[in-house]
């Protein structure tokens, strides 16, 4: 298993077009409509332990509210630790927007260079989200307003591993032990920043996927959808060109009498709720996020995968039984993302829910600009 984090990058771009393959909007939320990653497995409590630190809530001010607390939750693994006497190092995780047991299950590269580096391992949630809520805990309150939340910046959350990792350090009598951060996309922008902000603490960062430059003014806010666009188009220039062209032959049906309902059997979507708009986001989730776990091998960080998916999509597309249908088609490479296992007897359009915690994800990611 690899470090996978570099998937979560289509977050930072949410607010970009597909223009290449002509997609009007991407999907606000992370889609769970046919097969929801596990958390917590019985594997997890032989990766690592959870515990937490008692953590402030704003770093840099001396007002009343800034000294309250919260419960800060770290998970970490001494398998394979030295020790303090041998000054192993310690390897830290700089957790992303999300629950970190996520990341901690799906960050193998860790776990497979510990035993030769004697290191041990640490894996920080970042503020506001998994089970790391300031406030007292309570997602109502921490989440409720700009002055709640004006505390969820990258800049506390760097301050947060700061005052963990020496407060750990010197509870395990380590405070010698070199210390190196690791982290996938925005994780991986938070090891980079962290190398940066605080180089008496680690002494380097390995980031992964990590858009660091991904900001207004300095990238293009086409580049992640035209590597997308390049992903498809260059397993299959006829897949590319059904991709492209479906978008408006889905406007068209969902406008016509009778249209709707056509979309709902023709993707089989459950009868709660069919909408024109919301169909064309869940393809749209559907393509990127393969495009995203395109791996050699099969995976199941977000759903279950076959190796390549990217080429198995295009196969679906491709698949001569589907003739001139064009949602035939796109029904088929759906089926690849959203029900590999094929467990799904509909797919839900209006599902909510959010298995990984990513929900204020939505508020953070525009603020980034403006820290």
């Amino acid at each position: 298993m690899r470090i996978k984090a570099n998937l979560i990058l289509l977050f930072w771009v949410f607010s970009c077009l597909f223009s290449s393959l002509g997609f009007a909007k991407l999907a606000s939320r992370f889609p769970s409509s046919a097969i929801r990653a596990e958390l917590g497995r019985k594997q997890s409590n032989k990766l690592y332990k959870a515990k937490y630190f008692t953590q402030i809530l704003d770093h840099f001010n001396f007002n009343p509210q800034s000294y309250q607390i919260f419960q800060h939750r770290y998970l970490i693994n001494d398998t394979y630790w030295g020790g303090p006497k041998k000054n192993s190092p310690i390897f830290v995780y700089t957790g992303n927007e999300g629950d970190i047991e996520w990341f901690a299950q799906n960050t193998g590269f860790m776990y497979d260079i510990a035993p030769d580096f004697q290191a041990l391992l640490v894996f920080i949630e970042h503020r506001f989200y998994g089970k790391s809520i300031p406030f007292g805990g309570d997602k109502d309150v921490a989440y409720s307003n700009a002055t709640t939340l004006g505390y969820l910046t990258s800049t506390q959350a760097l301050a947060d591993y700061a005052t963990l990792i020496i407060d750990l350090k010197k509870n395990l009598t380590a405070v010698d032990a070199p210390v190196v951060v690791f982290g996938g996309s925005y994780g991986g922008m938070l090891a980079s920043w962290f190398r940066l902000k605080y180089p008496h603490i680690a002494i380097g960062a390995l980031a992964s996927s990590a858009p660091i430059l991904n900001f207004e003014n300095i990238t293009s806010p086409y580049s992640f959808t035209n590597i997308i666009t390049h992903d498809f188009r260059g397993e299959s220039e006829n897949c590319y060109k059904v991709i492209k062209g479906c978008w408006e032959k889905i406007e068209k049906t969902g406008k016509r009498s009778g249209g709707l309902e056509l979309l709902r059997k023709s993707f089989g979507i459950c009868k709660n709720y069919i909408d024109a708009d919301a169909l064309e986001g869940w393809l749209q989730t559907a393509f990127a996020y393969t495009a995203m776990t395109d791996y050699p091998t099969p995976s199941n960080f977000l759903n279950p995968l076959p190796a390549y998916p990217v080429k198995q999509m295009c196969k679906a597309i491709e698949d001569p039984k589907t003739g001139n249908d064009t949602f035939a088609k796109l029904y088929g490479a759906a089926n690849i993302y959203y029900n590999y296992s094929g467990t799904a007897t509909c797919f839900n359009l209006d599902d909510s829910s959010d298995p990984h915690g990513l929900d204020m994800w939505g508020w953070q990611a525009p603020t980034l600009n403006h820290e």
